[in-house]
């Protein structure tokens, strides 16, 4: 694992992202390997310790993404997750064999509601399957870590009892998820500090958080937990999982960083990378950031008050207990224009955190010149939607040709569309209640689906008439959930690539056994 030389482990708090696995379980949410590639890179390169890369047994898709995190990742601990059953065991071991320090994190339900209703189990039954499984697990790796499902819903004499079955069996780090967002900081603390305390063994494992934010206290939690003796955490990029989420890496690192007056723990993450790990993840998963998200959000260092832009001008400390660059955030954007050629667009692209392949970057500079030529300024921000906008939408299968749309006040509202699918060139046009409907239902038509639309927004990128427009689209078809986003000049042409972006995820091909795998791992 990251350690530093300057504190001990006592000290450390070893972050374990889980954004791979149950970001990823956001509906929605899906990556591609190559986008699971680069998020764990960014992780890597960050400082994180631990690297929770997937569900091996889910499917052989999953499998495959974990043995490539695995043999690409060069300083992070890869973990997979297991359920406690032999196979999904034996599976998690082959996967993470192939890092250099590998971890099988196994699982299973403790709580009555679940040994009830989801295992259908006793508690000695349950006590019986984790001693074999642990015990197994151990048998193929050093590292293991246990996790009690719903644990902050379980007695804690029960509690108490699998923890110290789960550390004679050879687990190394025992994690103790609010699975549901339940608990409350003071009697998560005290849950924490008594098992750490009561629990034989448990001055030889290290604990963990593992919350969810059901009740918006995810990231309170995990600190309390630190507070009780917890030296990992649990958590996720941009707060992404299932649900509510989870506790927001960034947050838990800078709450740390900006409070170790209070809090005098290290947690050794770079957190320059945070803004751009972020944006990463954000892409990948096509989950927009909220704007007034904390750390990396559009406006976390906006200042529109009059006051407050006062204080700013005279003393930043006013108004801002850590600096927009602490967190890798610049300051400077207004630098490029359509004069601007490739050696100046590639330094800027080095600035913002992009290392593009000769290819990629030839497709972004062209784009950043017709953008350029459209646009009277191009910010940061804008430079990053563009490249963030032709990342997501490389694999697609089907691409926006040509459109235009017919749209008169009180009248007709058409849509003429032309997409190539798979090489084909198809055109349709097709009308509705207004230019996006009409849009939307031209897509419908080309590409014969009828998904439901869940969610669209639109956003400016940057300020002004200009503003490249920034479109969100999630649809559900046949229980699957899928988003698409899409950044241009033009508000309809940004939705019509955001909605087509969404049907290209929703035609990924993942098995039913891989999505029911996927749901029972809520630990």
């Amino acid at each position: 694992m990251t350690t530093t030389t300057t504190d001990s482990n006592k000290d450390h708090v070893f972050i374990f992202d889980t954004t791979l696995r149950d970001g990823e379980q956001s509906p929605g949410a899906t990556m591609t390997l190559e986008e699971k590639l680069q998020v764990a890179e960014a992780l890597d390169e960050m400082g994180v310790d631990i690297i929770e890369a997937g569900f091996p047994i889910a499917s052989n898709g999953d499998f495959e993404a974990v043995v490539a995190v695995a043999k690409q990742v060069r300083n992070s601990v890869v973990a997979g997750l297991a359920r406690a059953i032999p196979a999904d065991i034996a599976r998690a071991g082959e996967a993470v064999r192939h890092a250099r320090q590998g971890r099988i994190h196994t699982f299973v339900s403790t709580s009555p509601i679940h040994l009830a209703h989801q295992m259908k189990k006793s508690e000695e039954e349950v006590l019986e399957i984790i001693g074999a499984t642990v015990t197994q697990a151990r048998n193929l790796i050093d590292d293991i870590e246990w996790s009690a499902m719903d644990a902050t819903r379980t007695p804690i004499d029960y509690l108490r009892r699998c923890c110290e079955l789960a550390i004679k069996s050879g687990a190394t780090t025992i994690n103790i998820p609010d699975t549901v967002g339940y608990a409350v900081p003071e009697e998560y603390f005290t849950l924490i500090k008594t098992l750490r305390e009561t629990v034989p063994g448990g001055d030889k494992v290290i604990w963990s958080t593992h919350c969810h934010n059901d009740l918006g206290l995810a990231v309170a939690n995990s600190l309390a937990g630190v507070r009780a003796g917890a030296r990992q955490v649990e958590c996720t990029i941009n707060g992404l999982g299932e649900r509510a989420g989870n506790a927001a890496l960034e947050e838990i690192v800078m709450a740390l960083r900006t409070r170790a007056d209070a809090m005098p723990y290290n947690t050794g993450i770079e957190s320059t990378h945070l803004a751009r790990a972020s944006k990463i993840v954000s892409a990948a998963a096509n989950f927009p950031v909220q704007y007034n998200k904390a750390i990396v959000g559009k406006n976390a260092f906006a200042h529109e008050s009059g006051i407050h832009q006062d204080g700013m001008l005279k003393n930043a400390e006013t108004y801002e207990i850590m600096t927009p660059a602490s967190v890798g955030i610049k300051e400077t954007t207004l630098v490029m224009g359509k004069h601007s050629g490739r050696a100046a667009f590639k330094d800027k692209l080095r600035e913002l955190g992009y290392d593009l392949g000769d290819n990629a970057f030839q497709e972004a500079f062209v784009r950043f010149k017709d953008l350029a030529d459209r646009k009277k300024h191009v910010y940061d921000a804008d430079i990053v939607a563009l490249v963030d906008d032709e990342a997501g939408s490389v694999d697609d299968r089907i691409k926006l040709v040509d459109m235009e749309v017919v749209s008169k006040t009180g009248g007709v509202h058409r849509c003429t569309l032309t997409v190539m699918i798979d090489g084909d060139r198809r055109t349709v046009s097709f009308d509705g209640t207004g230019s996006v409907d009409a849009i939307f239902n031209a897509v419908k038509q080309v590409v014969g689906m009828d998904p439901h639309l869940v969610l669209y927004a639109v956003d400016g990128v940057t300020g002004g008439t200009d503003a490249q427009a920034s479109a969100h689209v999630r649809l559900e078809h046949n229980g699957r959930i899928a988003s698409g986003n899409a950044a241009e000049p033009d508000t309809l042409v940004a939705s019509a690539r955001a909605y087509l972006n969404a049907v290209n995820r929703l035609m990924i091909e993942r098995g039913a056994a891989a999505q029911g795998a996927m749901e029972s791992a809520a630990s």
